[in-house]
C-alpha cells in the first residue's frame, strides 16, 4: 500500500499535485486522441476520487484542450508538455490521472482496456487478462 498523499507532476518540475485518498479503476485507454496526445499506443490512467486531488503548485502553467465533441478536457503542463489529467467539462471533480506522472508507486493497475475498435495497427494488444472493451468501459 503507498502511503498518502500521493504525489506527482510534470516532467520538468512546475506543476506539483497530491492525491489523498486510494485511486479508483485503473486502465489503459487506446483511442485515437490518447495515441496522439501521447505519441504511444495507449494511456494509462487512473480515476481520482472527487475531493481527493489538490493541485500544490504550477498553475499559472497549466494549459488545456477542449475536444470539440465535449470529450474529457486535457490538462498538461504548457512549460515541458506533459500530459497530466483529464477532466469532466461539466464535473472538474471527474479526473483521471495519467499513472506516469506520479513520482512513486500509485498502488494501482490497470485492470481494463478500452476503446480497442481503434487500438494502434502497428501495435499489437497484449493477451494480459485485462478486461478488454471495444468502446469507452463506462458504458458497460
Amino acid at each position: 500500500m503507498p502511503s498518502h498523499p500521493l504525489t506527482g507532476g510534470c516532467l520538468c518540475g512546475a506543476v506539483r499535485y497530491e492525491v489523498a485518498g486510494p485511486l479508483g479503476p485503473a486502465g489503459y485507454c487506446h483511442c485515437t486522441r490518447c495515441q496522439r496526445r501521447t505519441g504511444t499506443a495507449a494511456s494509462a490512467n487512473a480515476r481520482v476520487e472527487p475531493g481527493t486531488f489538490r493541485l500544490v503548485s504550477g498553475e499559472e502553467h497549466l494549459r488545456s484542450w477542449t475536444p470539440p465533441d465535449n470529450g474529457f478536457v486535457k490538462v498538461f503542463c504548457g512549460t515541458c508538455g506533459s500530459a497530466l489529467w483529464s477532466e469532466a467539462p461539466d464535473d472538474p471533480e471527474r479526473r483521471g490521472i495519467r499513472l506516469g506522472t506520479f513520482d512513486e508507486d500509485p498502488g494501482v493497475r490497470p485492470a481494463y482496456r478500452q476503446f480497442l475498435a481503434s487500438a494502434a495497427a502497428w501495435e499489437t494488444v497484449p493477451e494480459d487478462g485485462l478486461e478488454h472493451f471495444d468502446g469507452p468501459r463506462s458504458s458497460h
